[in-house]
């Protein structure tokens, strides 16, 4: 058996490697006293393993070289029960239709159709990575400026204006102020701490926030209402938190409040601020989805 420069290099670099699989090491040790034409005998009571192991690797190297040490050969395995024709069954039925007097198939449902177990059908989903309990929305923006206000809000991400801020700003309304009726007790060994389970109503509050993209900060603030006084209100707040010299370019959605007169009266009185909305159905963060206050642009 011989050997090139290369391999070699890589079977002495196995043998003597602390940190390789030990199966590796013990097939570099192999083949290494194989080309230094040691019996399979020899090699085998040196490496107190068996003379058919040794003929295994070394018929292995033979064919694959290297790259037949470095991974173990295919198994056979166990003859699957679920025939092919009724995996592919199960498939077709889960992708192009539905349960009857149901929205989508469960396992049950569909294990009382095809005739076989749960756990069969949620193995083939499993391993298909099928999930008809979930579906995720969607929809396409006809917005005719879609192209140019899409190049403008990825620009002012990936190559923002010299001595400029880029802030996305964003609003969740409808919060929930809620007090509990009774101090809370802190925490103690053995316990931890508790808050009673009723609560009081206070109304709700809006989040307006701007997330500065330069560092992560958050200028924030919580108003009882969600118009365009508010919204001027908030960017009153936001000239006044941010650096005088710089420039601000303020990312925002297409909700009416942003787009009101007074509300461009304010920005051409203040020509340091200007606002880059997002194509129509393209919102900064979806109220279906978002669980708390979040900027979701701003985290992408």
């Amino acid at each position: 058996m011989s050997l090139s420069t290369k391999e070699r290099a890589t079977f002495q670099s196995w043998a003597r490697a602390r940190s390789q699989p030990q199966r590796l090491v013990q097939r570099a040790q192999i083949i290494l006293m194989a080309a230094e034409q040691m019996e399979n005998q020899d090699i085998a009571g040196r490496l107190s393993i068996s003379r058919p192991t040794v003929l295994l690797w070394r018929q292995r190297f033979l064919v694959l070289r290297t790259a037949g040490l470095e991974k173990d050969a295919p198994r056979p395995g166990r003859i699957p029960r679920i025939a092919g024709a009724k995996v592919t069954a199960i498939m077709e039925a889960t992708l192009h239709r539905k349960p009857p007097n149901a929205t989508h198939w469960s396992t049950r449902t569909m294990a009382k159709a095809q005739d076989v177990s749960e756990a069969t059908v949620r193995r083939i989903w499993q391993r298909h990575n099928l999930k008809p309990h979930l579906v995720e929305t969607f929809k396409l923006s006809r917005d005719p400026r879609f192209v140019e206000k899409l190049v403008d809000i990825v620009g002012l991400y990936l190559n923002p204006p010299d001595k400029a801020l880029v802030l996305c700003v964003d609003e969740k309304s409808q919060i929930q102020a809620l007090d509990r009726t009774q101090p809370g007790l802190p925490m103690k060994p053995g316990r931890c701490g508790t808050t009673t389970r009723d609560y009081k109503r206070y109304g709700t509050t809006t989040l307006f926030a701007a997330l500065n993209m330069l560092d992560g900060k958050v200028i924030g603030d919580c108003m009882p209402q969600h118009r365009h006084q508010e919204f001027i209100r908030f960017l009153k707040r936001v000239d006044t938190e941010t650096p005088v010299e710089l420039e601000l370019h303020l990312i925002v959605d297409n909700y009416g409040t942003h787009k009101h007169p007074r509300v461009n009266s304010w920005l051409k009185r203040h020509p340091r601020l200007h606002l880059h909305f997002t194509p129509t159905s393209s919102s900064l963060a979806e109220p279906g989805r978002a669980r708390q206050p979040t900027i979701a642009w701003g985290n992408r």
